[in-house]
């Protein structure tokens, strides 16, 4: 259903940290005019651990309008309570969201049978194409191949973002996996050779400051032209590297700041990038070329 680079999108803020909805429909409109190909809103680089449920499915609502079905929009909607992200799936399908990313379960590590049932019952309660999101560095919890596999039979879940960066993992989900499921980058360092190797696209925190060439590497990529999407992505590989110089979002929040695309707002506990880390990124902003239509 989706393919391309996918935008996790930040959630611009004020300095106070109240939310900042002018910037917020500017920042869709930027990547509709730079060829995003679906725009992930409430995921974790936007910051959706520190937003309550109202103002995160305000968020998801905020998107779809301006988007207004220019490109389609995946909601961030998962919890580490089965009952929250079924709420949050809900009030996403209910706002008109194309799809759902949800993502494992933190904190508590259920086990690979409490993932399955979790997903399920989510599957289960809300009609809306579901994508399970494995990132065991931030969550503790690794969703393993087999589990992802038995989950692809699920009616409603139709891929998976995988952000673990070990290509060696596309095979035997690909090979676990029921026809037509989906197997989405979740790591910009790794996502072109991920694509190159069978793979449906990226969940991108790079696509934030870079999101023409971005679109370019994935249209290259998904046509088997290695040495175009090598190219397009050589310049990009600083900004892959230093955007995690510390927690996301904090870097990339900190690098369209400096684009002057949203304020330095970011909610505790998170804090804005630090100085010494910040010449980093104008460094990797400046060998990416970027130049996009703002």
């Amino acid at each position: 259903m989706f393919q391309g680079s996918m935008v996790a999108l930040v959630t611009p803020m004020h300095p106070d940290g109240g939310l900042d909805w002018e910037a917020l429909d500017q920042l869709v409109e930027f990547h509709v005019k730079n060829g995003t190909d679906a725009i992930v809103a409430m995921g974790t680089t936007g910051e959706s651990a520190t937003l309550n449920e109202s103002e995160h499915c305000e968020v998801i609502k905020r998107v779809i309008r301006i988007s207004n079905g220019r490109v389609p929009v995946i909601a961030g909607t998962g919890a580490n309570s089965t009952q929250e992200a079924i709420d949050l799936t809900r009030c996403a399908k209910e706002q008109g969201a194309n799809a759902a990313l949800l993502v494992t379960p933190y904190y508590n590590k259920p086990t690979q049978e409490g993932l399955y049932l979790h997903y399920k019952a989510v599957a289960e309660a809300v009609d809306i194409p579901q994508i399970l999101y494995n990132v065991p560095g931030r969550t503790a919890c690794d969703m393993l191949p087999e589990t992802i596999g038995r989950l692809s039979k699920v009616p409603n879940i139709i891929g998976v973002k995988e952000a673990t960066g070990d290509l060696e993992r596309i095979e035997p989900i690909h090979s676990l996996s029921e026809d037509g499921f989906e197997i989405y980058s979740g790591d910009d360092s790794t996502c072109t050779d991920f694509i190159l190797q069978g793979g449906h696209g990226t969940i991108s925190v790079t696509a934030n400051v870079a999101p023409r060439q971005m679109h370019e590497m994935c249209v290259a990529a998904m046509a088997g032209d290695s040495e175009k999407a090598h190219a397009i992505n050589e310049p990009l590989k600083l900004l892959h590297r230093d955007l995690f110089l510390e927690a996301n979002p904090i870097p990339v929040k900190w690098a369209l700041y400096e684009m002057g695309m949203i304020a330095e707002g970011i909610r505790l506990p998170l804090t804005p990038l630090s100085e010494m880390y910040r010449s980093a990124i104008k460094d990797a902003i400046g060998a990416a070329e970027v130049n996009q239509e703002k």
